[in-house]
């Protein structure tokens, strides 16, 4: 059996989680997602908790059991607190600018880096060089986080580019002249 399925996912007060066939929807003060769920995994509500059941022991719904699951208990927490990502950038002249849904990083190129930025997902800047990306949707943060990451991430030698708060970058020793 898998440990992480077994597990049922409390809802908290202010979130309702309905299912209907295949779909399971979650509603709360941060907005509405849901997901359709793989045929031979099923959704119970009982009470204030969601059980999540497979028909068999088949191997691939045993992968999809504590799947299901998490992706459920991501909805729940999602509409409840919303999740949060904060990128920093380094580096001389580097900066992010946000004009209307668009974000415009200049980061060192001829030109700024221009992302569209998707619906569901907000994304504050703060003094230019701190970016903060908010959403109900746990998976949608995170592409978004590390898209915008990836237009220059930051580097082992100066440490300019884009990185996530907190993260350590491993600095290298440069070139030396003999």
């Amino acid at each position: 059996m898998s440990r992480v399925g077994m597990q049922p996912v409390a809802i908290p007060g202010g979130v309702t989680v309905t299912v209907d066939g295949p779909v399971v929807t979650a509603k709360g003060q941060k907005g509405e997602l849901s997901i359709t769920v793989s045929e031979g995994i099923a959704v119970t509500i009982e009470g204030a908790e969601a059980v999540v059941t497979r028909a068999d022991d088949d191997r691939k719904l045993r992968s999809l059991h504590g799947l299901t699951r998490s992706l459920i208990a991501n909805m729940v927490e999602g509409v409840e607190k919303g999740f949060r990502r904060e990128l920093e950038i380094e580096g001389v002249g580097f900066r992010g600018a946000i004009q209307g849904n668009t974000l415009s990083l200049s980061l060192g190129f001829a030109s700024p880096k221009e992302y569209t930025i998707p619906d569901g997902v907000s994304v504050t800047e703060q003094g230019g060089t701190k970016l903060v990306v908010e959403g109900a949707d746990k998976q949608l943060v995170g592409t978004v986080a590390a898209r915008i990451r990836s237009y220059y991430p930051a580097e082992p030698y100066k440490g300019k580019g884009v990185k996530y708060a907190g993260e350590q970058i491993r600095r290298k020793v440069g070139k030396t002249v003999a």
